[in-house]
């Protein structure tokens, strides 16, 4: 399973007192529809880790271990793989599109000092307290020696280098660190020009461009899975996903300087939709259907050279590619403004992602004796998980000064 997780840049899309205002607009400092689609994203992030909880598919700390009917299993496996070929990358898009703005805004040195604290101090937290903890006493992963205790468990996983990899959902913070150092020392041997957000763009990608990207990115996909194949982590890295994830950041930081995404129509984003929709979901059933999916053979679309893995590969770069598009015209035309509630989201979505999942294992953990079908217990841990996870990151997480100050 490839591990669902993201954010970027923190959350402040206004300095005014939220008494002080209902609505805030965006401004071109700060465009706030990038910030709701952010929140949304890590929302859907806990939504992958509940249905990972009870579906045949995937890896994670804890799984329910209820019995999944054809049916159920069909539709989970429907919901993680479109889901999968689309969210990560675009929260990397939405990151390229911070960095841009904030190495332009701070110089080189500045950037990654900054990016050093906010992302490389809560991967630490969560390699050396919130994973050992989250494995021990929640999800009860560890299997410890009846003689031995935890704290002895914890030394010997930083000893024996266990702790390298056990960096969890905030692998993705991990990636966005080493996507950023390698960004500012590229932009530091040729600096940055200044973004343009309105009129004509040299930078505007064409149809034939945009198809070119998908198959670029399907191209690099298939060739990385012939060595590594998907769901083999390296530090628990995905490498099989990241040519998705280094290309969607670039195209984040190409859109920010060139403000392309602003002059992207609404009716070109419906019809990358219409096409992500109808073009991915006759594909998708093809794949699973001639691939043998169904009767259970599915190594063949991990990697290799078979056409199973090379459809896969172009499937999801096209998902991935057509459903962003939408995502970002959708967000930019309705979603443009924050109000207290979304202002609020916004401001305790990467909280959410750092400490969700000990909160949703315990949820999880609870609901493992109501006799509900998967897909209801599904629901409900993804409604209460997030829930939870939001209260705890409003009342406790971000009021907390040390971790406020990555938060």
């Amino acid at each position: 399973m490839n591990q669902p997780y993201a954010v970027s840049e923190p959350t402040c899309s206004s300095d005014r007192p939220v008494a002080a205002i209902d609505t805030v607009r965006s401004t071109a400092s700060r465009r706030l529809f990038i910030d709701n689609l952010r929140w949304t994203m890590i929302l859907l992030v806990v939504g992958m880790h509940a249905a990972v909880t009870y579906s045949p598919f995937g890896n994670w700390y804890y799984r329910d271990g209820a019995a999944t009917d054809r049916l159920s299993a069909l539709a989970f496996g429907t919901f993680q793989a479109f889901l999968q070929a689309f969210f990560m990358s675009l929260l990397f898009a939405v990151s390229g599109y911070f960095a841009c703005a904030s190495l332009l805004r701070k110089g080189p040195a500045s950037f990654l000092r900054d990016r050093a604290i906010r992302l490389g101090v809560p991967v630490l937290l969560y390699m050396l307290a919130i994973g050992p903890a989250t494995e021990c006493f929640v999800a009860r992963s560890w299997r410890m020696p009846p003689s031995s205790s935890f704290g002895r468990e914890w030394f010997r996983h930083i000893v024996d280098g266990r702790v390298l990899g056990e960096s969890g959902p905030l692998w993705f913070c991990v990636a966005l660190l080493i996507f950023s150092a390698v960004y500012a020392v590229l932009q530091g041997v040729t600096p940055p020009a200044g973004h343009r957000t309105t009129g004509e763009g040299e930078g505007d990608p064409t149809l034939a461009a945009m198809l070119a990207f998908v198959l670029a990115m399907a191209a690099g996909t298939f060739a990385i899975r012939l060595i590594v194949p998907s769901g083999k982590a390296v530090f628990n890295l995905q490498l099989g996903d990241f040519p998705q994830y280094v290309l969607m950041f670039a195209a984040g930081v190409h859109a920010r300087r060139t403000g392309w995404l602003d002059r992207l129509s609404a009716s070109s984003g419906r019809r990358w939709a219409t096409g992500g929709v109808l073009l991915g979901g006759l594909a998708w059933v093809l794949i699973i259907g001639l691939g043998g999916a169904l009767q259970g053979k599915t190594q063949a679309y991990g990697g290799g050279w078979t056409w199973q893995a090379a459809a896969k590969a172009l499937w999801e770069s096209w998902v991935c590619v057509s459903f962003s598009l939408r995502l970002f015209t959708l967000y930019r035309a309705r979603f443009d403004t924050q109000g207290r509630l979304t202002r609020w989201l916004s401001a305790n979505a990467f909280a959410v992602y750092v400490f969700h999942p000990p909160i949703l294992i315990a949820v999880t953990r609870l609901l493992h004796v109501w006799s509900m079908p998967s897909l209801v217990k599904f629901a409900t841990a993804w409604v209460l998980g997030g829930a939870a996870s939001l209260i705890f990151a409003a009342l406790v997480a971000r009021r907390t000064p040390v971790l406020r100050a990555f938060l």
